[in-house]
């Protein structure tokens, strides 16, 4: 059975046992396959999650399936609303020898009720999770382009 707990500060992970920045910087590694990026941008990401300066924040979903890891999630605020939505999901992944079992859909979820306004996330045409967002309601409003310097 999928058990989850939502980590809002650094100070509330550090009182978890057995999960730690690194847990889970090499768990979203590793599981985000071709779809991820690297640790260093996903320590950014976690450190930016679980901030408590001003202008920053958002909380981290860890699901567990008994004592094993099955899936992570990290929202961040965004300090906006209307035009850019309040949240954004950032990463996703869930263990890939669980994959299959709803596991992503559910923590999905709890981040959605947990977030107190709208969420936007970016996905790449060809991974397989488009189908998921879609199905929880997601709608692609835009095509994001990027200028790199």
């Amino acid at each position: 059975m999928l058990t989850s707990t939502i980590i809002k500060t650094q100070k509330e992970l550090d009182n978890l046992p057995n999960i730690d920045n690194d847990t889970i910087i090499n768990f979203l590694y590793k599981h985000l396959d071709q779809f991820g990026d690297s640790p260093k941008a996903i320590r950014e990401c976690l450190n930016y999650a679980l901030s408590e300066q001003q202008g920053q924040g958002g909380f981290v979903v860890i699901g567990k399936i008994e004592d094993q890891l099955a899936g992570i999630v990290i929202m961040i605020e965004t300090g906006m609303t209307d035009y850019i939505p309040e949240y954004f999901l950032v990463y996703v992944a869930v263990n890939s020898k669980l994959r299959g079992q709803g596991i992503g859909g559910k923590l999905i979820d709890e981040s959605l009720a947990k977030a107190d306004g709208d969420v936007a996330l970016h996905v790449e045409y060809d991974n397989p999770a488009k189908r998921l967002y879609e199905r929880l309601g997601f709608t692609s409003k835009y095509a994001e382009m990027r200028y790199k310097k």
